[in-house]
């Protein structure tokens, strides 16, 4: 059995309608949109809107954890692009559908996925095609083997759109129980698997993840969302730990074969 493993897709499409070949089925880990490229700064729904020298001011405020003055900088050009009967919410709808409309039309069939802490769950039914399971604090079997999948992110000074709170990401690593692979869009709460090198900040881990690591000891723990970490795996007790890649920049699935 040959499972492709994605995250981080932040509108690579066309890498995504490549990542299901030679595999049994596609799994993915989120984080579809892609609202800014910090790599190249006139990618994204912000730069479309703002235009590419005030998303890469953005970017820089963000580098610099200089949140608020981010969010001041944002409310501005928000302010600019809005008006004559648009919300902020109804410009990112709108932006967001095309992205989802152009990356679900993408996946291969079979494509187990679930939510990245910048996507919009409420979206995902209507774009969901035959093929495509969506599943979040659920399991499936795949060729013998179950994964469990745990999507969104932690609450964060960055406030990205699918951020919940401790207690309710707990509850959902404790209903998808013993699994062979434990896929979630953010990694355990190790240090080593959090801090993005890059960013020079260290992103938010799940301790309740890393709790359960230990406690029912799966084959396999995947995750995304640190783009540059300083590991990429790391195993815990039985458990094999790997950060699948920032697959908008590689392009390249990561490989689980039985």
């Amino acid at each position: 059995m040959r499972v492709h493993v994605v995250s981080d897709v932040h509108g690579n499409s066309s890498g995504l309608a490549a990542a299901g070949e030679g595999a049994d089925a596609l799994v993915c880990l989120g984080d579809l949109v892609l609202f800014l490229d910090y790599a190249d700064h006139s990618r994204g729904i912000l730069p479309d809107l703002f235009g590419a020298d005030n998303a890469r001011a953005l970017v820089e405020l963000r580098t610099a954890r200089r949140f608020e003055e981010a969010r001041d900088l944002g409310r501005r050009l928000w302010e600019e692009v809005t008006g004559a009967g648009r919300s902020r919410e109804s410009v990112i709808e709108a932006a967001v559908r095309k992205q989802y409309a152009e990356l679900f039309a993408a996946f291969p069939a079979p494509t187990y996925a679930t939510y990245g802490n910048v996507d919009i769950p409420r979206l995902w039914k209507e774009y969901a095609g035959e093929g495509v399971t969506v599943l979040d604090g659920q399991r499936v079997e795949i060729g013998g083997w179950v994964f469990g999948f745990v999507g969104g992110g932690l609450t964060s000074p960055a406030r990205t759109p699918y951020e919940i709170g401790d207690e309710e990401y707990a509850a959902k690593i404790a209903a998808v129980g013993e699994v062979d692979v434990l896929c979630t869009h953010i990694p355990p709460e190790v240090p080593e698997l959090c801090y993005d090198t890059v960013a020079r900040r260290f992103e938010r881990g799940s301790t309740a993840l890393l709790e359960a690591i230990r406690a029912t000891r799966p084959r396999y723990s995947l995750f995304g969302h640190v783009h540059q970490p300083l590991a990429r795996r790391m195993r815990i007790g039985a458990t094999e730990c790997v950060n699948v890649g920032h697959f908008n920049a590689t392009g390249t699935p990561y490989v689980l074969q039985w």
